[in-house]
């Protein structure tokens, strides 16, 4: 059984790195590392940064694909429309399971975006830079690069930079999400339809694009559009960093040229010679099977001519031995309890589309899978966030994708395979506690005086995520020290005083890290 992916897996290369240029020296590239390795990069007008990006097709890599040249003029449009000064957003928050290249890209290489970032912030006359992140290793690494470069949220800079932590969550990666949490609020979806380049951070135009986004325009600014469409097929030039998991001997991120066939990158990571399926683009694309696996390359026009996607950039390749319609069902569930709780399509819909799956795989019969079509097809285009388009999309691809196991189940009582769970999902609580300084206290609820209201998931979602009936999912969550701020207001705030703190024990307290006096003292000998 898979278990969590690290935060920096393995990374490969395939040709000449472009992103992962230096990996092979050091673990991190600091600035001045990094300027070695890159050289400087020369500042351009929004007018020429724009040109370069349609030159090169750039288009965002977090998943949507909206090109970024298209995007940036809308922003500039809008800034100079409305008289004000726009934001640039780093997306970092990288909370599906199945994809770790915008996090070792923020651990490994932070100021190759931070190029990005600060190139499109300078030609779009910016004053504030917000880097959005998920984890604690990636928030460490960026706050330490803009330490590097002497950037800070103090007033009087020119220009501005901050780090939002957003809890590891499916739609805490959605821009709407980002935005709302830049803005002080908790990183979910407004439950309204905004762009961001009208208004965005603050209520300003807002250009927000995830990281390897603005990795590939600093790239591409460096070498510029030719050298840069040396690189890969004509209509998608460059590289692309996949996250290449499920049944492989080595999960890894790997970047690749695109047009190198996809049976050559699932080789690479050992995954099984005729693989059962593929999913692509992550929990939110769509599966393909063996055959188109072996045809397709890696690009979005050629895995989108076989039914896939490139989506996010995931791999998530299963193996013969494993039931298929079970291990999509692990993530239908995860799907589900992903929800926001903000529309009747999500809250509902996702929860019973999961349970529909579960009735086909439990001897439902046909009556189950046609109960779990009419379900799954009533949540597309109905959410207030891209979340339930896109779980209605992976159902849908499951159940294109695997029609004879589907008649197994349906027709015969099931396929005689067990689900072996190679498909990674987080860790119980999935909120790097490891990694956090636990306080040693606990958030718990008392469930004869829980109502539902749901206050507490908005407050603390890293630590209570709201189940399929409206109920916090968590009744006992380990409080890291980052988040017992939040948790005690969360606390406070409950209208039916249901939700507590439990202190430890006092053989039970952590210890706290032993005071290094000479960082605190003047500094002599």
């Amino acid at each position: 059984m898979n278990a969590p992916l690290p935060d920096v897996p393995e990374v490969r290369v395939v040709g000449l790195p472009q992103l992962t240029t230096g990996f092979d020296l050091v673990e991190r590239l600091d600035l001045a590392m990094h300027l070695k390795v890159h050289g400087p990069l020369e500042p351009m007008t929004g007018e020429r940064l724009a040109e370069l990006a349609e030159a090169i097709s750039l288009r965002g890599r977090g998943g949507a694909g909206f090109p970024f040249g298209k995007k940036m003029r809308a922003v500039a449009k809008a800034s100079i429309r409305r008289g004000v000064r726009p934001v640039v957003v780093i997306n970092g928050s990288e909370g599906e399971p199945a994809c770790r290249k915008d996090t070792v890209l923020l651990n490994r290489a932070p100021h190759l975006i931070l190029d990005g970032a600060l190139l499109a912030a300078e030609a779009l006359g910016a004053r504030t830079l917000v880097v959005a992140v998920t984890r604690n290793s990636t928030e460490v690494s960026v706050r330490a690069a803009l330490a590097e470069r002497g950037l800070s949220d103090r007033r009087g800079q020119q220009l501005r930079a901050r780090v939002v932590r957003t809890p590891e969550r499916m739609v805490s990666g959605e821009a709407s999400s980002v935005i709302r949490a830049a803005n002080g609020g908790p990183a979910l979806p407004p439950g309204r339809r905004e762009r961001a380049a009208e208004t965005g951070v603050g209520g300003s135009p807002t250009l927000l694009s995830n990281a390897e986004t603005y990795a590939q325009l600093a790239v591409a600014a460096r070498i510029g559009p030719r050298r840069y469409g040396h690189t890969g097929l004509p209509n998608e030039p460059g590289t692309v960093l996949l996250t290449v998991s499920g049944a492989v001997a080595r999960p890894m991120v790997i970047e690749v040229p695109t047009g190198v066939p996809l049976r050559y990158i699932l080789q690479l990571a050992g995954a099984p010679p005729l693989p059962q399926g593929v999913l692509t683009g992550g929990y939110h694309g769509n599966w393909i099977d063996a055959v188109a696996s072996h045809n397709a390359v890696i690009s979005r026009e050629s895995l989108a001519t076989v039914g896939g996607a490139l989506g996010a950039g995931a791999i998530l390749p299963i193996g013969p031995e494993t039931c298929p319609l079970g291990e999509s069902l692990r993530i239908a569930n995860w799907l589900a309890a992903e929800t926001a709780g903000q529309c009747g399509p999500c809250k509902l819909g996702l929860p019973a589309a999961a349970g529909g799956l579960s009735d086909v795989l439990n001897g439902g019969g046909p009556a189950a899978l046609e109960a779990l079509r009419e379900v799954t097809q009533a949540v597309k285009g109905r959410g207030a966030c891209k979340h339930p388009d896109g779980s209605a999309r992976f159902l849908m691809s499951t159940l294109s994708a695997f029609t004879d196991d589907l008649a197994a189940h349906v027709l015969d009582g099931g396929c005689g395979r067990e689900t072996l769970g190679v498909l990674p999902l987080p860790a119980s609580g999935y909120q790097d506690l490891e990694e956090s300084i636990p306080s040693g206290e606990k958030l718990a609820v008392d469930w004869t005086l829980c109502q539902g209201h749901g206050l507490c998931a908005d407050i603390v979602p890293e630590l209570i995520r709201l189940g399929p009936d409206g109920y916090p999912a968590v009744a006992d969550a380990s409080v890291p020290m980052h988040l017992r701020g939040r948790a005690q207001r969360a606390v406070r705030r409950c209208p039916a005083l249901a939700l507590r703190i439990e202190q430890p024990a006092a053989e039970q307290r952590p210890a706290l890290p032993a005071v290094n006096r000479r960082a605190l003292g003047s500094g002599r000998d």
